[in-house]
């Protein structure tokens, strides 16, 4: 919806902001993320190859996209009533239909994709309606929602009546047609001085969380299915990778986020949208696909190495990662020359990995060098964050 769309955050970013966590009903509708996260993460295992990875962000950004904008509806219209509950409930069916039509969403399950993901977007329409009626300066102009919203429902329900393949070129050009509105001028009035940076934030993080758990849960699955020696120290190593993610990104990498986010003056918008509408995209695909990798993994533990698509999912995923945070701080104003120190080993070691080492090592040994990159990066993210507390900055 151009300024408001995607924008979810604090109020006038800084001073004054009240505190604002994620309610109980923002809680359940991420339920249905965990099984698009499901979803999309058995469709990598095994020897994925470029077009699957390919199909897998076509079909991941729709899903991901109803989330983001259903967070930014609730973040800056806070309204709670019978209303918003069956819209968000709603919501949540609509992304569980899609999820269940990812398996076949290219072939005969790609109308009822469509058709969830257009329901969707009438979900988002009840959400944002409210906001038309606010007061000035916080009113949102009529034309927003009845574009971003109603238009586009009623667009993509045609195109599940259009016949494969002419359907996806159908939703690639609908997608496409959408980042004019979310790029257009911003300004720190209006509506958006509703945003709460804090539970944007914290939205995000809760993404991460669900992703990582997808990761967790394969291991575990995967080791029931082989119970083996070789699979078991495969698993622990993989946890352990996931722990040391989960570690920094908490501990380092939500934190600046949101210091950055508070930090803005009269742009927030815009730094929330480059962010999180579209660098936490790759940051929660790159997880998706390391958890399908690491599944692999401990499926194939007995195996000399791991096939090619399954480096590339797990290895891969992780110099995705690492890429897309370095995005991140770049996008939020951090010095080249100090992303540069993280960036180059955290994309180059696992790269390094798929290309020369992967064929001839172990499973485990590749999840054993991922580790001690991951471990090695959480340790210099420690030490930068001592060095500037003992010196005030932070």
């Amino acid at each position: 919806m151009g300024d408001s769309v995607t924008a979810a955050g604090s109020g006038p970013a800084g001073a004054g902001e009240r505190e604002r966590h994620a309610a109980w009903l923002e809680l359940f509708f991420d339920l249905v993320f965990v099984a698009v996260a499901a979803q999309l993460a058995h469709g990598l295992h095994g020897d994925p190859e470029v077009g699957d990875f390919a199909l897998f962000l076509a079909l991941y950004f729709p899903a991901w996209w109803t989330w983001i904008n259903v967070t930014a509806a609730m973040n800056v219209v806070e309204r709670d009533s019978p209303r918003r509950r069956l819209l968000v409930l709603w919501a949540m069916l609509c992304l569980a239909a899609m999820a269940a039509a990812l398996p076949g969403a290219v072939g005969d399950r790609a109308p009822a994709y469509a058709l969830g993901f257009a329901g969707a977007r009438l979900a988002l329409m009840g959400l944002w309606w409210p906001a038309t009626a606010f007061p000035e300066p916080h009113r949102l102009p009529k034309w927003r929602p009845l574009t971003y919203c109603l238009a586009a429902a009623a667009l993509w329900s045609v195109s599940a009546f259009v016949p494969s393949p002419w359907c996806y070129v159908v939703w690639a050009v609908l997608i496409t047609a959408e980042m004019p509105l979310l790029m257009g001028r911003s300004s720190g009035g209006g509506l958006l001085s509703r945003l709460h940076t804090g539970h944007l934030v914290e939205r995000v993080g809760l993404v991460v969380i669900i992703v990582l758990g997808e990761a967790v849960l394969g291991l575990v699955t995967s080791t029931d299915h082989h119970w083996a020696g070789s699979s078991g120290l495969t698993a622990v190593l993989g946890f352990v990778l996931i722990a040391a993610l989960w570690w920094s990104y908490f501990d380092f990498g939500s934190a600046a986020a949101e210091r950055a986010l508070h930090s803005v003056r009269g742009s927030a918008y815009r730094l929330a949208r480059d962010t999180t509408g579209f660098l936490y995209f790759f940051v929660t695909a790159a997880v998706i696909a390391m958890a399908a990798g690491l599944a692999t993994a401990v499926e194939e533990a007995h195996h000399a190495h791991l096939a090619t698509g399954a480096l590339w999912a797990l290895a891969g995923g992780q110099a995705l990662y690492h890429a897309a945070h370095a995005a991140i701080a770049l996008r939020v104003g951090r010095p080249p020359g100090s992303v540069a120190v993280w960036t180059v080993p955290g994309v180059g070691v696992p790269l390094l990995i798929v290309l020369l080492l992967g064929h001839v090592l172990a499973p485990w040994a590749v999840v054993l060098l991922l580790v001690a990159e991951a471990v090695a990066h959480l340790l210099y993210a420690d030490a930068v964050a001592r060095r500037r507390r003992a010196a005030g900055l932070l």
